[in-house]
């Protein structure tokens, strides 16, 4: 039987006794995705952009050099799960952020939902190997640890419009990677 969807551990995590994602429950529409390694999240607020923040509230000149900082400054961690998923080419694997990070740890997915196309299963660049972008607006550091339930992933077959015509970019990334 050919395979059709699923996921597989990348190279790099070989040997080093990770679990691929399985649902909880029979109902559970995701598969649960975790981290391949221990992981600090550092608190948004303490990041020295608060001081960009600041100077905004009071009203002072900002030059292009702050904003700078502040954007490299307010950046996800991405952490890495260690996996890949292999789908049909009309399907694609969206990341969701559990419920219990956001009540019980702080922990959002920055972009509300990441978006792992087919084609970015086993590309040259990476393996396809997946990563989770999380911000922490918690006001303490978040510890991460190896095999921690981080994000769920769930296969939804989607659909293309009438007249679609690919512009037949080859995937050679991740994380914006057909961007011109």
């Amino acid at each position: 039987m050919a395979k059709t969807r699923g996921f597989e551990i990348v190279s790099k995590y070989q040997n080093q006794d990770l679990n691929l994602p399985q649902r909880q429950t029979l109902a559970s529409a995701g598969y649960d995705l975790a981290a391949a390694e221990d992981i600090i999240i550092p608190s948004i607020w303490q990041l020295n952009f608060v001081r960009i923040f600041r100077m905004i509230r009071n009203g002072h000149q900002l030059y292009e050099k702050d904003y700078e900082l502040a954007e490299q400054l307010l950046q996800p961690v991405l952490v890495p799960t260690g996996i890949k998923a292999y789908m049909p080419e009309d399907e694609v694997l969206i990341l969701a952020n559990r419920s219990s990070n956001v009540v019980k740890r702080h922990l959002n997915l920055p972009n509300g939902i990441g978006v792992i196309d087919s084609d970015y299963y086993n590309n040259e660049n990476n393996e396809g190997a997946i990563f989770v972008a999380i911000l922490n607006y918690g006001v303490r550091p978040m510890r991460i640890k190896k095999g921690d339930r981080i994000a769920q992933g769930i296969f939804v077959k989607y659909l293309k419009t009438d007249d679609d015509q690919a512009i037949g970019r080859k995937r050679v990334n991740g994380f914006g990677s057909t961007n011109r």
